[in-house]
C-alpha cells in the first residue's frame, strides 16, 4: 500500500478529501492540523469551547491506496485541479500493512450499534451493558465498525432483523473485509451466509471472526464463493466500484431479495440511483457526517439474471 500526503487550506478540506475518497478511490483518508506544534496551530474543528470562528489554517490529508500508481495518479488530478497552486504534495510513501493494521487496533475500542448490540475488538474487554457482542479482530483486513459507512450497515442489518417475521436465508457480503457485516448478519439470525473479497488477507479475517463468534459462513474470491441468489446483499465499497458491479450485485438477488449499498457520499445518490434502475429501485436509507446508506428490493417476479 501506499500513503499520499498532501496540504491544503482549510476550506478546501471537504472537497479534496471528499474527490480522494470518491473518484480517486481511495481506501481510506485522515485529517489532521497542518500546524500542529507550530505558532500558527489553531484549534481543532468544532473543538467544544473554542467559538464558532475557531478554524485550522492548513490541514494535512493523508490518504492510503492500493499501490503506488493509485496514489501517484491521485496526486496528479489533484495538482492539475487546482490552478491556484495553493494544494502541496508532501509525500507518497509505501506504507507497511502492519504499521496500518496497529494503527487501526490503537484506535478501534467497543462501539455501540443499536441498544445492546457492540462491536468489541480482541483485545478489549466487553462493557458491562452488551446484550449481543461481535467480537472483532481485523487482521490484517480493513473493517472495524467504526466507520459511518460500516455503522449505518450494522444499524440497519440489527433494525431489519428484529423487523422481519422469519431470519434471511441466503446473504451475500460482498466486498466482506473483517466480514463484520456478514457476521452482524449471522448473530441477528441469518443463515446460509456467504462472504467475498479480492483480498486473501480479507478472507482470512472474516473466516477468523466468524469462528471467533460462533457464526456458519462460507468466504471466499468473488469467483469461487457468492454463486446463487440471497434474500440480501450487502456491499460497503466505494461508489465507482459499486456502480460497475450493479449488474452482479442485482443479479445476486433472489426474488423480492433486499440490497444494501454503503461507501456512497451523499452527493453521489442520483448516480447509483441510475445505475441500479434497470433491475431496482434503491433510495437513501440513511445519511451519517455525508456519507449515505442506500437500500431497495428486487421486484417479486424473477427478471433473467445478468452475471
Amino acid at each position: 500500500m501506499h500513503a499520499l500526503t498532501l496540504r491544503v487550506a482549510a476550506e478546501a478540506v471537504d472537497a479534496v478529501s471528499e474527490r480522494l475518497a470518491g473518484d480517486d478511490a481511495a481506501l481510506a483518508v485522515s485529517i489532521e492540523d497542518a500546524d500542529a506544534g507550530t505558532p500558527a496551530e489553531q484549534p481543532v474543528f468544532d473543538e467544544p469551547g473554542t467559538g464558532e470562528t475557531a478554524r485550522w489554517r492548513h490541514a494535512r490529508i493523508s490518504a492510503l491506496f492500493a499501490d503506488e500508481a493509485g496514489a501517484t495518479a491521485a496526486a496528479a488530478a489533484l495538482v492539475a485541479a487546482d490552478p491556484g497552486g495553493e494544494l502541496a504534495i508532501e509525500a507518497i510513501a509505501a506504507v507497511d500493512d502492519r504499521d496500518w493494521v496497529r494503527l487501526t487496533q490503537a484506535q478501534f475500542g467497543p462501539s455501540e450499534i443499536t441498544p445492546g448490540f457492540w462491536i468489541v475488538p480482541s483485545w478489549s474487554a466487553v462493557p458491562a451493558d452488551a446484550s449481543r457482542v461481535l467480537r472483532l479482530d481485523p487482521g490484517m483486513a480493513f473493517g472495524t465498525g467504526t466507520h459511518p459507512t460500516t455503522r449505518m450497515c450494522l444499524r440497519w442489518i440489527a433494525r431489519e432483523s428484529e423487523a422481519r417475521a422469519a431470519p434471511w436465508h441466503g446473504v451475500l457480503d460482498y466486498g466482506c473485509g473483517s466480514g463484520v457485516l456478514a457476521i452482524a448478519a449471522g448473530l441477528c439470525g441469518a443463515t446460509g451466509i456467504q462472504a467475498v473479497d479480492i483480498d486473501p488477507a480479507a478472507v482470512e479475517a472474516t473466516r477468523a471472526n466468524a469462528a471467533a463468534n460462533g457464526v456458519a459462513l462460507e468466504a471466499g474470491d468473488p469467483d469461487g464463493a457468492g454463486a446463487g441468489r440471497h434474500a440480501l446483499v450487502v456491499a460497503n465499497i466505494l461508489a465507482t466500484p459499486l456502480k460497475l458491479l450493479a449488474p452482479v450485485l442485482a443479479g445476486r438477488l433472489a426474488p423480492g431479495g433486499e440490497l444494501l449499498l454503503s461507501g456512497i457520499l451523499s452527493s453521489q445518490a442520483a448516480d447509483l440511483r441510475a445505475a441500479y434502475a434497470p433491475w431496482l429501485a434503491i433510495e437513501v436509507a440513511e445519511e451519517d457526517d455525508g456519507w449515505i446508506l442506500m437500500a431497495g428490493r428486487a421486484p417479486s417476479a424473477a427478471r433473467p439474471r445478468v452475471a
